[in-house]
């Protein structure tokens, strides 16, 4: 029984679901999810470009980078601990270019968050002395760099739609020819306010409880979380929810499992529960903005004088890192920190 098939059922006995638990279903169901049936996932043959993917300069900056708060930190045994590490190129990058780096590689302890068997197989491949935990709570203790990149957009999303009469929740349904359809539930009890009619609102339900457990490490002992991923500074009202299959952008409804579906960052909700959590927040910013801080376009020369016959490649994968057209504007930056920290690098 195909997912599509599964779901259709399941709604059929226990009534609509949520957006949330249709995207739980179809990234992580273990048999037909796509993060369980996507070997490929970021590199080729897949539906997207990770910017790890689209370059190697991303992850050696992110390396880089984890070196120097490392330092900050007084130069500590560290878990480098990366959530959703995809076929673990950035790792891999990383890993290359700290290798000079004195003390950095005893120092460090890599732990993938990952539960998906085959991206394990290609995460040992490229970082094979690393160690695996199902769930951020699974990993070491002790002082921690955590980077996730392209990870809060997989997050599960509730959207709620703001109509004539107000509030209600957009639910999966199935429709009277047997498939799937999209529509909204009972009026919530929410009270009335000024949100224009057809404005969205979405809430990443395990958001909280990620932000809960990265304050529990940081204030158990010193370390930073780096997120980079696509969202805005503050909500904007709008349905973000995407399927992307073969690069291209298709009904979220379409093909459940066999496309990749991802929202929106809500930076400012993440901003607000890591303050609320006695976090420093530093961020967010734009991608290209960070990169560049971090010295992106010395990398791009250092690059050019060792390979002149990829100068141009390397100027469209700086362009595609960068340029407020590309990943540069859309993907932001944002570091959380234990309390009384320096700031870190590129903010």
């Amino acid at each position: 029984m195909s997912l599509k098939q599964k779901l259709i059922e399941h709604i059929k006995e226990a009534g609509p679901m949520t957006v949330a638990d249709y995207m739980a279903a179809c990234l992580h169901d273990p048999e037909h999810g796509y993060y369980a049936t996507r070997p490929a996932l970021g590199g080729a043959g897949a539906d997207f470009l990770t910017a790890p993917e689209a370059s190697q300069m991303f992850g050696e900056l992110i390396g880089l980078w984890c070196a120097h708060e490392w330092a900050a930190l007084g130069k500590p045994a560290i878990n480098l601990i990366e959530l959703g590490p995809g076929r673990g190129v950035l790792m891999q990058d990383a890993w290359r270019a700290t290798q000079r780096v004195e003390g950095f590689h005893d120092a460090a302890n890599v732990v993938f968050i990952e539960t998906s068997a085959p991206l394990r197989e290609q995460q040992a491949e490229r970082t094979p002395h690393a160690e695996w935990a199902a769930a951020l709570e699974d990993a070491p203790p002790g002082p921690c760099l955590i980077v996730g990149n392209e990870f809060l957009d997989c997050m599960p999303i509730r959207q709620f739609a703001r109509v004539e009469d107000g509030w209600r929740e957009k639910l999966v349904g199935v429709s009277e020819s047997d498939d799937l359809i999209f529509g909204l539930s009972a009026l919530l009890p929410a009270a009335d306010d000024d949100v224009r009619e057809g404005a969205v609102r979405e809430i990443a339900p395990a958001l909280d409880a990620l932000v809960y457990e990265v304050e529990r490490r940081l204030h158990a002992a010193p370390g930073r979380a780096l997120f980079i991923d696509y969202g805005y500074a503050a909500p904007e009202g709008a349905d973000t929810l995407q399927a992307l299959k073969r690069h291209a952008k298709v009904d979220p409804l379409e093909s459940p499992g066999e496309a990749d579906l991802t929202a929106h960052v809500d930076f400012a909700r993440v901003s607000h529960l890591a303050r609320e959590a006695s976090l420093d927040v530093h961020g967010p910013i734009a991608q290209g903005r960070f990169l560049k801080t971090l010295g992106i376009d010395v990398r791009v020369e250092m690059l050019a004088r060792a390979n002149p016959d990829q100068v141009e490649r390397v100027a469209r994968e700086l362009k595609r890192l960068t340029h407020p057209d590309d990943m540069g504007a859309l993907f932001k930056a944002i570091c959380l920190s234990s309390p009384n920290l320096p700031p870190p690098a590129g903010f």
